[in-house]
């Protein structure tokens, strides 16, 4: 396992604190603030840890500020419900005081019953396509000095963009993205892990799709984007090791939003997940 591989497990396990209470630290990924798919992640771990028999089916919650790197964060849970067949808790996240996450997830018993899912759409192999790491080893020269070695570093998730877009000279497309995502393994056989890094990667790249018609990046000066809310609803099981196709759109922007849809496949073009997040987009 790679040692970025194992920083981030390690950073997803939570410390317990207390009756309902984990702690969790932070990253710094290069972001002026803490990584939302980190806070999304951590938070699904706290309310796992106080479930069983059942994993997450699905997730939603609210970023309200954002969070500071040095610091670190209390997860809340809170026990709604414990049903027969689901069980629902409500997960807090503060920062000195204040919530800087919100939100809640379900979790069901195993259970067979109907079965249909969306066809997978048309991607190329993932084995025909560059990784972000090494696309952004071609870019370098072209990014200001303190972006290079982000653009560089090794990561845990392994990200290969179907028709990438240059962050430095972006071009009006249609709102859509497609991406093959992995997590860089071997990974333990924890079910739970798995979501929580799924969850985790899935905040990457996710708003930028509404971004895609309007010809910006977040490169652009003047531009203010910040994801606003984050759901994941987690159909059939996966492991993160294998590649998945992260197929994204936009079918809409309006006051200052930009809302964002997605799906990930299998290699099989089996249905996994499927996520939604609205993000502001503004200009100042």
């Amino acid at each position: 396992m790679l040692d970025v591989t194992k920083n981030l497990i390690e950073l997803l396990y939570l410390e317990p604190t207390g009756e309902g209470h984990y702690r969790g630290d932070s990253q710094d990924l290069g972001f002026p603030h803490v990584f939302g798919g980190q806070v999304l992640g951590q938070a699904l771990m706290a309310a796992s840890h106080t479930v069983e028999g059942r994993l997450c089916h699905s997730l939603h919650a609210y970023f309200l500020r954002p969070g500071n790197q040095h610091m670190p964060i209390d997860y809340e849970v809170q026990r709604v419900r414990d049903g027969r067949s689901f069980a629902v808790r409500r997960v807090i996240a503060r920062q000195d005081g204040k919530e800087i996450l919100t939100g809640t997830m379900s979790f069901h018993v195993p259970e067979e019953g109907f079965e249909h899912q969306a066809d997978m759409p048309d991607a190329p192999d993932p084995d025909t396509l560059r990784s972000e790491q090494e696309w952004g080893k071609i870019m370098a020269a072209q990014a200001p000095e303190k972006l290079r070695e982000i653009m560089t570093r090794d990561r845990p998730i392994e990200i290969r963009p179907v028709n990438p877009v240059n962050p430095f000279a972006p071009e009006k497309r249609p709102p859509h993205k497609q991406n093959w995502i992995r997590a860089l393994g071997p990974l333990p056989d924890d079910p739970v892990l798995h979501r929580c890094l799924l969850i985790y990667a899935s905040d990457f790249s996710f708003l930028g799709t509404s971004l895609s018609p309007h010809g910006v990046s977040f490169m652009n000066k003047g531009l203010q984007v910040a994801s606003l809310d984050h759901a994941i609803w987690f159909h059939r099981n996966f492991r993160m090791e294998d590649w998945l196709l992260y197929d994204k759109d936009s079918p809409s922007a309006s006051s200052g939003r930009g809302f964002n849809r997605g799906n990930f496949f299998n290699e099989k073009g089996v249905l996994v997940a499927s996520t939604t997040q609205e993000a502001l987009i503004r200009l100042r």
